[in-house]
């Protein structure tokens, strides 16, 4: 046995490999999987090796389409594909492709035959990794590897070749803590803002972050034509029927890897308000600040830097689009929807989507406050008579609930699985923290000092419901409101009541872009 193994050792250090196979298998290890071309001296044995390891090879009929076709299997995939070229003028003819990559910042690798030069060692080679690598960190683009035709053609002794392990994927970077919270200052400040959401997102697949921003901070957004489909384009919060008009409202503008160049306007007047303001997000630092100087910059990966906007709007109190985006998480599909409030019903309009007719019930064309309570009495009979298993969920404002709150003995004497969700902001449109509310009645009587749209803070209208044998949850944060909603939906032996705090202050954004979803078209 040990004479066997030292004979098969021998004829492996004996064996031959070709530069083209060496060149296939480099590929290989680097995760390529797509080759592009048109095949000629000295390129063609490296597409045969190509193949032969399982890289599909398309043979194209002109250098340029096959660089177009690789660069976009990069944006595509996140790993270059790769153009095969002769020299001369196949490589020419690829140079539009390379530069249609560095302009969109696709991954490519262009490589290209030349003529024949001396070479002792098969040290190039190497250089496989180091282009993969500076097709995908950082800003995405083209690669040029030049392989003379002797590469192709000569022998190497198998043991003597080393090939480098696949490169990692590109680090992700976040933006400045500073900078972000600056963002969020600037987007919260906003009357009108506006996303445009660029083919750098969709790269970056933001895709959930960024649907999740829109969503929970109602706000409206423009794709770029290939940033199209990172938010659908039939999302009630797209605004692209109205783009021009959309840009010229905007005070407050977020590019999501979208640069301003001619596809916007570069945005300047009279496409845009001569003082509006842009929030940039890109991952390449020569990228910011082109045409127009952003009033707040943030360097990093888009999905990293979108999650990081996420996070920063989870401060403590809740506001309504914080609780309306987890309420919309969890709400069944067949709901019905009861609502009443000021804000709590007009922002809930927005954001809690109904997929079934007749089954949102609201203070309607008389504007009637006080309905809530018993609308939904009547949903949960219809409920348990004709669709027996369909939740009803009444979303009250804590003025609202105070109309008909008693209602709750009602609901608890026929034992109805109504869930009350409360939104509580100690008071009507706005309240007061119960420090300031102390302060107040610490120098006169509340009668001459409280104003009138202020309720008593933190007023504990969960016990209302437990007082006659439903469930109550006092709810702070959104991880109670995630495990108070899951518990309430699951139980559908007793009616629940979720008193949720959010910021006295809350108001609905001041914005009026809703309305260019539905006009112009």
């Amino acid at each position: 046995m040990p004479e066997s193994n030292s004979a098969e050792g021998s004829d492996r250090s004996e064996e031959q490999v070709s530069g083209a196979k060496v060149i296939a298998q480099a590929l290989k290890t680097q995760d390529v999987e797509y080759m592009f071309g048109v095949v000629g001296i000295p390129v063609t044995e490296i597409a045969l090796a190509a193949q032969e390891l399982g890289i599909k090879y398309i043979g194209m009929r002109n250098e340029q389409a096959a660089c177009y076709a690789a660069s976009a299997v990069g944006y595509l995939t996140g790993r270059p594909g790769v153009c095969l070229v002769v020299s001369g003028p196949g490589l020419i003819h690829a140079l539009g492709g390379m530069a249609n990559a560095n302009m969109n910042c696709w991954p490519l690798i262009v490589i290209g035959g030349s003529s024949e030069r001396n070479q002792e060692a098969m040290g190039a080679f190497q250089e496989f990794p180091q282009a993969v690598r500076s097709s995908i960190y950082g800003r995405p683009g083209a690669c040029y590897i030049d392989i003379p035709a002797d590469f192709v053609t000569l022998q190497a002794n198998v043991t003597s070749i080393k090939y480098k392990e696949c490169c990692m994927p590109p680090p992700v970077s976040m933006a400045e803590t500073s900078a972000v919270c600056a963002a969020a200052s600037v987007l919260r400040d906003a009357k009108q803002p506006l996303l445009i959401i660029g083919k750098g997102a969709a790269y970056s697949h933001a895709e959930d972050s960024i649907r999740k921003l829109v969503e929970q901070c109602s706000l409206p957004f423009l794709p770029t034509p290939m940033g199209k489909g990172v938010v659908p384009d039939n999302h009630p919060n797209c605004v692209g029927a109205a783009r021009s008009r959309a840009l010229q409202s905007a005070d407050v503008i977020v590019l999501f890897g979208a640069r301003l160049n001619w596809i916007l306007h570069f945005g300047l007047p009279p496409r845009y308000q001569a003082d509006v303001k842009f929030i940039q997000i890109d991952i390449c630092a020569e990228e910011l600040g082109n045409n127009v100087r952003p009033s707040v910059i943030l360097l990093g990966d888009i999905d990293a830097v979108s999650k990081q906007e996420l996070a920063s709007q989870k401060s403590l109190p809740m506001n309504y689009y914080t609780v309306f985006y987890h309420v919309q998480e969890q709400l069944p599909r067949d709901s019905f929807i009861v609502s009443e409030g000021a804000n709590t019903m007009d922002i809930g309009r927005t954001m809690l989507q109904n997929c079934l007719p007749r089954h949102r019930l609201d203070a309607g064309s008389f504007g009637t406050m006080g309905v809530g309570l018993g609308f939904a009495i009547a949903a949960a009979l219809v409920a348990k008579d004709r669709s027996p298993g369909q939740r009803v969920i009444c979303v009250e404002g804590d003025s609202a609930f105070g109309f008909s709150g008693m209602e709750v003995e009602t609901i608890c004497r026929y034992n109805l699985p109504i869930i009350l969700l409360v939104v509580n902001n100690n008071g009507i449109y706005q309240g007061f923290d119960a420090d300031t509310w102390e302060k107040m009645l610490h120098f006169q009587e509340a009668a001459t000092t409280v104003p009138p749209m202020c309720l008593l803070p933190n007023s504990h209208y969960e016990q209302v419901m437990t007082a006659f044998g439903g469930k109550g949850y006092f709810v702070r944060t959104p991880e109670e409101l995630q495990h108070s909603l899951r518990q309430a939906l699951q139980d559908t032996s007793k009616p629940c009541l979720l008193n949720i705090m959010i910021e006295p202050q809350s108001t609905r954004k001041a914005q009026d872009f809703h309305w260019l979803t539905r006009s112009n078209m």
